[in-house]
């Protein structure tokens, strides 16, 4: 949902009525402008042009007249005008700041350089705009402007207010309600988005991407069947985008149809094999339906595709575990670790993971660096033990033990830095210190206790210390909890437009 392609559509189309609205409005623009200046006899002839669209003429007619009255801001802003229509956007802009700066609240000076920037996706245009708006209030498609305009910056709470302002203008306008759609879903008010996807797939009762958008918001607001009758029409023998395939396998799952579930998921990992979240999704069934063997099977055939997907070996060892097949699990949760250790450390830390991978040198410079000018930094010591421990150093070598002093300062820093005590249990484990990790889990979990890194270091060291009583519930409480974070990270990729030119690799999952 959100494509750019759509916004483009919406931002051309926006634009198009605000130059307009300024255009079939000139003989206002000069009733104001005349106001405490002399007239200029050849304004009534340019506007003439422009409307009869002799866009040269006027052009010509209009430099010709500032010539000879240089601060005419109105002048000015017909010269914007014209070189707007004609694309001469740097031009157009110059023109209309020209305007400006004589006559900084000029309204159709504003509106002409909104229209500007907006084309541009500019945020420029947001101080314009709310200027607009404190002078008329109703002004609807500057409402509708600045609502797109804030979606764009991911200010939903404030785009909402824009896009309620203008509701009755972009009921008609399918790209300006996805984009509200998405917002309301963002703000997590699926209710309220229904009704707007609802019109939505009323207006482009042909395309996809409006029935998979309802039926994400229906699903949101536990409106399965509803959810899955929408997606009907779209479920059919040819269909091929894996994503409409994988939202029907969860409404499907949802109204108990489980067979028809695992159908749909199926051809959707057909239609994508390369793509873990789908084999994911079907070790997610096999989980909640005890078929724990049959979703192993497919990981493996996942695996044998995307060898370097951490999460397929998540789910791996969720299914092991719950065999009691602990050791595999084990196996499997370190994999993940080492693959996806950059997941829990923040932008700074993705950024030095990316580092990491071409040049481990520079990251553990960059970081040592920081900490000469933040020695009092906890992320910081804590960063730079995790960047130790990628290398996998041997207990006891000069890497792990600085890795073990730059964690334990972290966390003398910052008590409740609940990553860094994820770190340290490792530490302990890759040391055979199970008790010592044991414990440091523990109080990660009164932290955090949603914690997934620490409960499977709980469980994992658990086991190595023969306390196997917790073992079950353990391995239940990290199900349950995989499956909520999966559901999170479904949620927040599937809001999109279904349609954008995607070549499905056809061939089957490996066996």
């Amino acid at each position: 949902m959100g494509s750019d392609e759509g916004y483009l559509m919406t931002v051309k189309r926006v634009a198009r009525i605000a130059l307009m609205s300024i255009a079939i409005n000139l003989s206002a623009v000069s009733e104001h402008s005349m106001v405490g200046q002399t007239p200029t006899p050849s304004v009534s002839e340019i506007e003439s042009l422009i409307r009869s669209r002799q866009y040269d003429e006027a052009l010509q007619m209009t430099t010709s007249a500032l010539g000879q009255q240089p601060t005419n801001f109105h002048l000015w802003t017909l010269k914007g005008i014209v070189l707007s229509i004609q694309g001469k956007t740097s031009d157009a802009r110059g023109a209309f700041e020209s305007a400006l700066r004589i006559s900084p609240e000029y309204p159709p000076a504003m509106k002409g350089e909104v229209q500007l920037l907006y084309q541009e996706h500019d945020k420029r245009a947001i101080p314009l705009l709310k200027q607009l708006l404190k002078a008329d209030p109703n002004d609807v498609t500057a409402h509708e402007m600045l609502a797109v305009l804030e979606r764009r910056e991911d200010r939903c709470d404030e785009a909402i207010v824009h896009f309620e302002a203008s509701r009755d203008a972009i009921g008609k306008h399918a790209e300006s309600l996805e984009a509200y759609g998405y917002c309301l879903v963002q703000m997590k008010r699926f209710q309220d988005a229904v009704p707007v996807f609802e019109n939505l797939v009323s207006l482009l009762p042909d395309r996809a991407y409006p029935r998979y958008d309802l039926a994400v918001a229906l699903l949101a607001n536990k409106q399965s069947e509803q959810a899955l009758k929408t997606l009907s029409p779209l479920i059919t023998s040819e269909q091929n985008d894996p994503d409409i395939l994988s939202l029907a396998s969860e409404a499907a799952e949802a109204t108990k149809d489980t067979p028809k579930a695992v159908e749909l998921l199926r051809r959707a990992i057909i239609l994508s094999p390369s793509n873990p979240d789908y084999y994911v999704a079907f070790a997610t069934l096999c989980l909640d339906h005890d078929s724990f063997q049959v979703g192993i099977d497919m990981i493996n055939a996942g695996l044998s595709r995307i060898p370097n997907a951490a999460s397929l070996y998540i789910s791996r060892g969720l299914l092991h575990a719950q065999l009691s097949e602990y050791d595999q699990a084990e196996a499997d949760f370190a994999r993940a670790e080492q693959l996806d250790a950059s997941q829990s450390l923040g932008s700074y830390a993705a950024d030095l993971a990316q580092v990491q991978k071409n040049n481990p040198d520079e990251a553990l410079r960059r970081v040592r660096l920081q900490l000469k000018g933040h020695p009092e930094s906890a992320l910081l010591h804590y960063l730079l033990a995790q960047l130790l421990m990628t290398s996998d150093p041997e207990p006891g070598s000069d890497a792990y033990q600085e890795a073990l002093r730059e964690d334990l300062r972290a966390l003398q820093l910052q008590a409740q830095l609940v990553s860094a005590r994820d770190l340290l249990a490792s530490i302990y484990m890759r040391d055979g210190k199970y008790e010592q990790a044991i414990e440091q889990c523990r109080i990660a979990l009164q932290y955090a206790p949603n914690d997934e890194v620490a409960t499977y270091h709980l469980m994992v060291s658990l086991k190595h210390t023969g306390k196997k009583d917790e073992l079950q519930p353990l391995v239940k409480r990290l199900s349950e909890l995989h499956q909520q974070s999966l559901k999170n990270e479904t949620d927040r990729k599937r809001y999109r437009l279904v349609e954008q030119g995607k070549q499905p690799n056809l061939a089957p999952p490996a066996e």
